[in-house]
């Protein structure tokens, strides 16, 4: 399995697309919206939605190690702009060599997937600040995912802290690299698995 994280609006979606790879899509492992472990952005009465205590990382490692061990697990269905679980389903990645967990905290579970022996690599995808901010604004507003004063609120401070939030996935194992990359190495990670797994049979 290869993590892939970066900011919100880096591209991870797209990439994952176009790898051709079964997707697992971590952000649906959000908490919701009346979950009072939520955090709160210092100074306003904002959720945090950037903060990894936002998120479960436990039931999405869980999941992970389904998919790895049994090629199928049951996983939670998000609605981003009603910050609520709205249902389960199955996602089925069947004999797949390889396949991708992305998310914007992916790279908070980097080392207990290296752990558990389930991690092929971990990638964070970073396109600049700027591109970044506008392609996100574009996408959400788009979607419909929050309110115009809250998206153009948490895009100003994203946008300030972009270079910090990739610094810091970086230091939790994830590899730093541009979508060109991305996809040489998930294709060549998923080629690796093929060889290996025909080698073993």
């Amino acid at each position: 399995m290869v993590l892939l994280c970066g900011p919100s609006g880096s591209g991870k979606s797209l990439v994952a697309a176009r790898s051709g790879l079964p997707v697992l899509r971590l952000d649906d492992f959000y908490k919701e919206g009346d979950d009072p472990t939520l955090p709160l952005v210092q100074g306003s009465s904002d959720i945090d939605w950037d903060h990894p205590g936002s998120w479960d990382a436990d039931v999405a490692v869980e999941a992970i190690t389904r998919l790895c061990a049994t090629g199928s697990a049951p996983v939670p269905v998000y609605d981003i702009a009603l910050s609520a679980r709205t249902g389960e389903e199955r996602l089925h990645i069947g004999r797949t060599p390889l396949f991708i967990a992305e998310g914007v905290f992916a790279a908070e579970i980097v080392e207990r997937c290296r752990e558990l022996g389930v991690l092929a690599d971990a990638l964070c995808l970073s396109r600049g600040p700027v591109t970044t901010f506008r392609r996100r604004f574009l996408r959400d507003l788009k979607e419909g995912r929050k309110s115009v004063p809250f998206l153009l609120r948490r895009g100003w401070r994203l946008m300030r802290a972009e270079r910090s939030i990739v610094a810091r996935q970086v230091s939790l194992g994830a590899h730093p690299c541009d979508r060109d990359e991305a996809l040489g190495r998930l294709a060549a990670a998923a080629a690796g698995r093929q060889t290996r797994r025909q080698t073993v049979a």
